[in-house]
């Protein structure tokens, strides 16, 4: 396969525009809203892989505290994380950035500053582990749904529920048992990082 060589002078477009064959040393350039995926490393990644059948277990929400891209993220807490930090924790460092497809139109500054208000409003609660579908704890990818879908009416996929998920698969089974015994909340609305990154809102940017 012949090389592809960035001529100079196209670099920065061609960063902006996640095109592939040139990839950038550092961090990606991002914007305010953009989303970031994932494969963690935490002891649930595999079993979210293999429930939603997808490489993805980790997502998060890209916002600019003075200047500096962060990534607001459902970990132990809801907090921000620096981009550069979190593209690293991913495994083998792969990772996806998405954009909505219409963010030129969508995101003016009036929609950015609710996209903010809502990301303080989640900022410091707690991790949750039983995916529950409330505001009192968060998940990663139910953080980032709500933020969009509280701030702009954005819904990026649909919920789904625990019992469409690949739940027979010995890894998943041992998790569920794990965190819910014997009595497993099947109708319990679920958001995950497959469904965020299949959403037809979004569209790709960079992949690395």
């Amino acid at each position: 396969m012949r090389a592809v060589r960035c001529r100079p002078g196209f670099f920065l477009l061609l960063v902006l525009w996640g095109a592939p064959g040139c990839p950038a040393s550092g961090p990606p350039a991002v914007e305010e809203g953009d989303i970031v995926f994932q494969t963690s490393r935490s002891a649930q990644s595999l079993a979210i892989q293999k429930a939603t059948h997808s490489p993805y277990s980790h997502v998060g929400l890209v916002t600019f505290r003075e200047g500096k891209p962060y990534v607001l993220e459902a970990e132990s807490t809801v907090r921000v994380t620096p981009l550069a930090d979190w593209l690293l924790r991913g495994e083998g460092g792969h990772y996806v950035v998405k954009r909505l497809v219409d963010a030129r139109q969508v995101l003016d500054a009036a929609s950015v500053v609710e996209l903010k208000k809502q990301m303080r409003r989640f900022e410091g609660k707690p991790y949750d582990s039983t995916f529950e579908w409330s505001d009192e704890r968060m998940y990663a990818p139910e953080l980032v749904w709500k933020v969009y879908e509280r701030a702009l009416g954005i819904r990026l996929g649909e919920p789904q529920q625990l019992r469409d998920f690949d739940v027979t698969v010995p890894e998943v089974q041992a998790k569920l048992v794990e965190r819910f015994g014997t009595q497993l909340p099947l109708d319990e609305p679920v958001i995950s990082p497959q469904r965020l990154f299949e959403s037809a809102r979004l569209a790709m940017v960079t992949e690395r």
